[in-house]
């Protein structure tokens, strides 16, 4: 298949020149976004693009580390720099999930693999502030605005479960805030919630209820910035307007929520959300929904649509088959209704080894009853998941095709689309996942074109038909290998026909009854058109797929 697809790409290079987009440009009809059909992309802010050299090392985070455990330059400009250039146009993106922005912890930890900063976002040292490393308000404010414009949505990533580890350069949140022992031992429901993940890692009360103060700590890096009066007046209005009590999940949540209110970022993925009790996330997407209704009503020029804001949860080891539960051992937890609409679906590395027909069917199904209204996100790679799909990157065009075809939301971890490397050497733990984005591959080598070509047509085809992950599959025939995804919501209906594993050339399959006989119709991975007779179409291409789309 490669070499079929490296003919077809050198041409295109030699009319196209160096990008890899097609050369030609074909229009459907505005498909209306619907977050169970999301395009998700997620990105390490710090290791996708550096586009402000200057905030490189900000806190002298200039240690030497073990590799890839360092800040390496990537943030907010550098994602504003793609986005100017189109690349997350022509890949079909939808949504930009970026790990946490706030301020990470200033100094660094070993844990045993070598001195680690805080790079990944995940190591919190004050919610109310944007890390320097990462950029400005200014920044955030234009990465929203502009990926607003190009109709792609902002999803931010919340942690309330931890702060980040103690250090020389950074204090621990008071007693009443944290709690520092007993370690998690992960045998019952409370053993996986009242208590601390990893050594060093303090855990947020977040099962309280009681009145706490702001931490000494927080009060004086508010005054030294000028800022004390204006955050203290915020959570005044905040705790009287929404009455809970001055615990310390509270105070994170507005925190969180100010992002929304002030740039108007449209979801977050929940981090760690399984440490945490359940109600503790049906109150934050109260939170979101509150200041999401506020930006909107202040920002009326700036809506894009009616979608409510989105939260998707990281509960570790949920899968599909799981439907709505997932089992602690002594407790089983419904998430989706304790505020979440989607949860990541850890089984699909593992479950994108079945057929095409088994793993389309399996996931139509669930979704279409017991989760109906509800979604998963599926994915191939991650930040943290060290079996993934294809981790020597040996199957790229069927990681794409599995994934992006799949029912329910695709989650594209950057570099799945340009096979970066998940297995670089001399790195330990998950840092091998977190290498930085491979551009010059993009540039100079023409096979990683030749897969983000076929990434990026399949997923303008997903981001042109909310058929393809919110829809119903239907198997047409099993030899060719031909399906059908339809959905419908009001008005507004819309069907796709896909053929995979067909031959090379001449190919005709049958269209069911999904397009009428004299129907025009094309097929978007080709480009080419053809005219539905007798319930079938021909087609003569170069490739085994066909993406059929009404025109």
């Amino acid at each position: 298949m490669i070499k079929k697809i490296n003919t077809f790409v050198l041409i295109a290079l030699l009319i196209g020149g160096n990008s890899f987009a097609q050369k030609k440009k074909i229009t459907t009809p505005k498909a209306p976004f619907v977050w169970e059909n999301a395009n998700v992309y997620f990105l390490l802010t710090d290791r996708f693009n550096n586009g402000d050299k200057t905030n490189d090392h900000t806190y002298n985070r200039n240690k030497t580390t073990g590799k890839l455990r360092g800040f390496e330059g990537g943030d907010i400009r550098g994602v504003i720099q793609k986005l100017d250039e189109g690349y997350f146009d022509k890949l079909g993106t939808t949504v930009i999930w970026m790990t946490p922005i706030v301020e990470q912890i200033h100094d660094g930890v070993d844990e045993g693999t070598g001195l680690t900063y805080g790079f990944h976002g995940y190591w919190t040292r004050d919610w109310s502030s944007l890390d320097p490393s990462y950029g400005t308000q200014k920044d955030l404010a234009e990465l929203v605005s502009k990926a607003h414009a190009k109709g792609i949505r902002i999803m931010l990533d919340a942690v309330i479960n931890h702060t980040g580890p103690v250090t020389a350069e950074d204090p621990v949140y008071p007693s009443d805030w944290v709690r520092t022992s007993p370690k998690c031992t992960y045998k019952s429901y409370d053993t996986y919630i009242n208590c601390t993940l990893v050594e060093n890692l303090p855990d947020v009360k977040t099962e309280s209820n009681e009145d706490v103060a702001l931490p000494p700590f927080l009060i004086e890096k508010w005054k030294k910035e000028g800022r004390y009066d204006k955050e203290v007046s915020e959570l005044d209005s905040f705790f009287k307007k929404t009455g809970y009590p001055r615990a310390p999940k509270y105070y994170i949540m507005k925190w969180l929520s100010d992002y929304i209110t002030n740039y108007g970022i449209d979801g977050y993925r929940v981090d760690t959300a399984k440490h945490v009790k359940e109600d503790v996330w049906a109150d934050f997407k109260k939170v979101c929904d509150g200041a999401f209704a506020e930006y909107k009503k202040k920002n009326p020029t700036k809506i894009l649509d009616n979608n409510p804001f989105f939260m998707v949860g990281e509960v570790y080891g949920y899968n599909i088959s799981g439907k709505k539960f997932y089992d602690f051992g002594d407790k089983k937890v419904n998430y989706y209704e304790n505020g979440f609409t989607g949860l990541i679906n850890f089984a699909f590395p593992y479950e994108a080894k079945m057929s095409y027909e088994e793993l389309f069917s399996k996931y139509s199904n669930i979704l279409n009853t017991d989760l109906k209204g509800n979604t998963v996100m599926n994915y191939i790679s991650s930040h943290d998941d060290g079996n993934p799909f294809d981790k020597k990157r040996e199957k790229p065009f069927e990681s794409a095709t599995k994934l992006i075809l799949a029912p329910g939301i695709s989650q594209t971890y950057y570099g799945d689309e340009t096979a970066r490397s998940l297995d670089i050497e001399g790195t330990q733990g998950d840092a091998t996942l977190r290498s930085f984005m491979n551009w010059d591959d993009i540039k100079s080598n023409p096979k990683t074109k030749e897969i983000a070509l076929h990434w990026q047509k399949l997923s303008n085809f997903r981001k042109n038909h909310p058929a393809v992950g919110a829809g119903i599959h239907t198997q047409i025939s099993i030899t060719p290998y031909v399906f059908s995804r339809t959905y419908s919501k009001g008005k507004y209906t819309d069907n796709v026909i896909i053929g995979l594993d067909l031959p090379i050339g001449l190919k005709e399959i049958s269209v069911g009854t999904i397009f009428k006989n004299g129907i025009k119709i094309r097929d978007a991975y080709s480009g080419k058109t053809s005219i539905v007779a007798n319930g079938k179409v021909t087609f003569n291409t170069n490739y085994s797929y066909l993406l059929i789309e009404k025109i």
